[in-house]
């Protein structure tokens, strides 16, 4: 069963209303007096506290019932709930994708996410996160014909060193940004596919970066992952440079 949170009038008041309650609620949870599984107060009564109408108040409500934070229940009063970050890839995918040099601005956030995630995998990953990296290499092998199913799963490797780092913070914010990193992941493993030498450097190089981290050789596994970028960006520029002559 929920508990009911009491609050006295908010004081320190943002212009708006509608900031007034988002800044409530984002200072009740970094400060814990607002937890997971917690209940709010009606909307009368958080407008009244707030100093607030209750349509902004129900505005704000449903703003944060849309990313997951908070769960309006029929009848039974709004909830406290812990947001998935999946839930925020269509909206860092609408946003970003209107930036322009969004795609590299995003792979550049992609490079140093995974190179501090390897390093900290290489401490903390578990016998079966390193087991669920392994299995993750072999679907690459397996699809090396197959552009499409081939660049999924070599998303999935990546995904799965960030997962065995064991850092809610770096996974949340890699799953935030992950529509925009598959697809970007995609358009490049297209790109790539005739470009000779290509089937050694998927297989060789992922697995060196499986080795690594097995060996739980930090400083190896991060030089590898940025000669892995590197050398991947070189491919690309090889396959635009055979794109060119072709025409």
């Amino acid at each position: 069963m929920t508990d009911e949170i009491t609050i006295t009038r908010y004081q320190g008041a943002p212009a708006s209303g509608y900031d007034r309650v988002l800044a409530f609620m984002r200072d009740q949870l970094l400060s814990g007096r607002l937890k997971t599984g917690d209940r709010l107060l009606s909307e009368r009564d958080l407008a009244g506290a707030l100093g607030v109408s209750r349509p902004v108040v129900r505005e704000a409500l449903r703003a944060l019932a849309a990313i997951g934070a908070v769960e309006v229940q029929r009848g039974q009063g709004t909830v406290v709930r812990k947001p998935d970050f999946t839930a925020l890839a269509d909206f860092f995918s609408f946003v970003l994708a209107q930036q322009r040099d969004a795609v590299d601005d995003v792979m550049e956030v992609r490079i140093a996410i995974e190179r501090h995630a390897i390093r900290l995998a290489c401490k903390r990953a578990l016998a079966n996160d390193i087991e669920t990296v392994a299995r993750a290499f072999q679907r690459i092998v397996e699809t090396m014909d197959d552009p499409e199913a081939g660049g999924a799963a070599d998303f999935h490797f990546h995904t799965t060193i960030v997962e065995a780092a064991r850092s809610p913070t770096l996974s949340s914010v890699y799953a935030a940004i992950a529509n925009l990193l598959q697809r970007s992941h995609l358009e490049r493993r297209e790109q790539i596919m005739n470009v000779e030498g290509i089937d050694t450097f998927l297989i060789d190089h992922h697995a060196a970066i499986l080795k690594a981290l097995e060996e739980r050789d930090a400083d190896r596994a991060d030089t590898l992952l940025a000669d892995h970028f590197q050398i991947g960006a070189d491919f690309r520029r090889r396959a635009n440079l055979l794109k060119t002559a072709a025409l």
